[in-house]
């Protein structure tokens, strides 16, 4: 039976599409941009429409399922329609089931998205499925916000250059999603994988440069520059939360030992992960 990976054409849906390919899987890859797979999927994949915003858009794609991986967060935001989509997929047989959230609820009350990670969480632990959530550490992907001023200037303007933080490669996120759904074991835990070593964000940008054979400049911004910065990306409770972790440059510096549990390896580094990525940034 194929399993059915919600949000495929994301920074972990899409390596954990080619992971369970590799591994000899058969997916069913769930996206609202179809398209954005390319027009000849890879063998062992297929491609379906589905919206996690409209559940009635999955009632199709749920069908022959017995294991399915659901993202948190869709093109609205954190997920609002859990509890429907839950109970559609106990409707159509699905036994086991992974969630990657972003934060987890039970662990950081000042989270700007712990109320509605809470309710997936809880609509998830209600079921009768054989749940695990994934709560990563911060994407080292994140940093592809970096791209443009990289490729257009060689420089990054950010704030909090001490920030030192345990990234995590999104490859190695996938790496723990796929172990719960084709291993048995993992049933009702909670993983919070980290990178295998804390990266300073001044040292992230100079891995950048190293990977793409060019020196980067770190221009830090204060953080009454980065708010004014971040007022059209950003909600306003969001800015201040980012503000607030930056105010404690080690407060997301700790190594968890839960991928290393689960996987049996060590992680990948950020220099491996600014390797992967080279391209990107030249």
């Amino acid at each position: 039976m194929p399993i059915l990976v919600t949000g495929a054409t994301g920074t972990v849906g899409s390596s954990l599409v080619r992971q369970l390919v590799d591994a000899g899987e058969k997916v069913r890859a769930l996206t609202r941009y179809p398209g954005a797979i390319g027009r000849k999927p890879p063998a062992g994949v297929e491609v379906v429409y589905g919206d996690l915003g409209k559940p009635e858009t999955l009632v199709d794609p749920l069908t022959g399922v017995e294991r399915m991986h659901l993202i948190a967060m869709n093109g609205y935001g954190v997920l609002s329609t859990a509890e429907q989509i839950v109970a559609l997929a106990e409707r159509a047989g699905v036994r086991r089931l992974t969630h990657l959230g972003h934060n987890d609820p039970s662990k950081d009350d000042e989270h700007p998205l712990e109320k509605p990670n809470r309710l997936v969480q809880q609509a998830i632990e209600r079921s009768g499925l054989e749940w695990t959530h994934v709560y990563p550490g911060e994407f080292m992907a994140n940093t592809l916000d970096w791209a443009e001023s990289v490729k257009s200037g060689r420089r990054v303007r950010a704030p909090f250059g001490g920030w030192n933080s345990a990234m995590i490669h999104e490859a190695d996120i996938a790496a723990v999603i796929m172990t719960a759904l084709l291993e048995d074991g993992h049933a009702g835990a909670t993983y919070w994988p980290t990178g295998p070593e804390p990266v300073r964000r001044r040292d992230a940008v100079r891995l950048i440069g190293e990977a793409i054979g060019a020196e980067v400049t770190f221009d830090e911004l204060t953080p009454e520059q980065a708010r004014e910065e971040w007022q059209s990306v950003y909600p306003d409770e969001v800015i201040e939360w980012f503000l607030d972790m930056g105010a404690d440059p080690e407060s997301n510096a700790h190594v968890a030992p839960d991928f290393e549990q689960v996987t049996g390896r060590r992680g990948r580094t950020f220099a491996q992960w600014a390797a992967d990525h080279a391209d990107d940034f030249r």
